[in-house]
C-alpha cells in the first residue's frame, strides 16, 4: 500500500467518519477526537488549518445542488461581482505555471477527467485547485489530489457516484496490466 502524508491520513479519517460536513464536530472537539484516534498533534493542526481554508474556500455565493452537482447562485449573494467570479461551465480552464507545477500532469488529467465526466463542476474544480495549492511542498501525487477532491465533495455534501468514487479511492499504481 502506498504511503500517504500524515495530514492526508487525518483528512481521510475525517471524510470516513463525518460524512457531509454537518455531522462534523466543531474544531476543538474534532481536534480532541483526532488526538484520541492516535494522530500526531502537528498532523492534526495541519489538517485543521487546511479544513479551515476549505470552509472559507472561494465559493462565496455558490451552492452545489447535490443531485445534479451543478453550481447554482445563491440569490442572497447574487451580485455582479459574484457572477463575474463564477466560472462558466463551458469555459476552458487555462492553468498558471505554478498550478501546472504543483498539480502535475497526472493531476491535471484527473481534474479534466472528472470535469468532463460531469462529476466535478467548474465551481468545485476551482475549490479543488485552491485547496491543492494551499498544501506546501513538492508537486502533489495523484493520490493526494484524490483526497482533496473527496474532501471538497465532503464539504459541499456531494456524494460522487460509485464509478467516480471507485476512481478516487483506487490506487492506480496497484493495477495489473492485462
Amino acid at each position: 500500500m502506498r504511503y500517504i502524508e500524515p495530514m492526508y491520513e487525518v483528512l481521510v479519517f475525517v471524510y470516513e467518519h463525518f460524512w457531509g460536513g454537518q455531522a462534523c464536530p466543531d474544531r476543538a472537539q474534532l481536534g480532541r477526537r483526532l488526538s484520541a484516534a492516535g494522530f500526531e498533534r502537528e498532523d492534526i493542526q495541519q489538517a485543521l488549518a487546511w479544513l479551515d481554508g476549505l470552509r472559507s474556500a472561494g465559493t462565496a455565493g455558490t451552492r452545489i445542488d447535490p443531485d445534479t452537482h451543478a453550481a447554482a447562485n445563491d440569490p442572497a449573494m447574487d451580485s455582479a461581482l459574484d457572477t463575474a467570479r463564477a466560472p462558466n461551465p463551458r469555459s476552458l480552464r487555462v492553468y498558471l505555471p505554478a498550478e501546472l507545477t504543483h498539480l502535475g500532469a497526472e493531476g491535471i488529467r484527473l481534474l479534466y477527467f472528472l470535469e468532463h465526466a460531469g462529476a466535478l463542476p467548474a465551481a468545485l474544480r476551482e475549490v479543488v485547485i485552491e485547496r491543492a495549492l494551499a498544501v506546501p511542498g513538492p508537486p502533489l501525487s495523484p493520490q493526494d489530489l484524490k483526497v482533496i477532491v473527496l474532501m471538497v465533495y465532503w464539504h459541499f455534501g456531494v456524494e460522487p457516484d460509485l464509478l467516480v468514487q471507485d476512481e478516487l479511492c483506487d490506487d492506480a499504481s496497484q493495477r495489473l496490466a492485462h
